[in-house]
């Protein structure tokens, strides 16, 4: 992991096309704000997890063998 420091209004860039900036500091949390192309799917943590849950929930036999019963 590449850990950096950055002041308000300060920002980096990921593959030439992904800026995220620290829009504001707030006692213990940071407002960020990532600026990427529309292909590029942006997720909090939590959100994408629960995505990826679901899609292994979904893509199980037991899924298969009710998909297959509504056919």
């Amino acid at each position: 992991m590449l850990a950096l420091t950055r002041k308000k209004g300060e920002s980096i860039i990921l593959n030439n096309d992904i800026e995220i900036s620290v829009l504001e500091l707030r006692g213990d949390q940071v407002k960020i704000g990532i600026n990427a192309p529309k292909e590029v799917p942006v997720y909090r943590k939590e959100v994408y997890l629960q995505i990826q849950k679901e899609n292994e929930a979904a893509s199980s036999p037991d899924s298969f063998a009710a998909i297959r019963g509504i056919l």
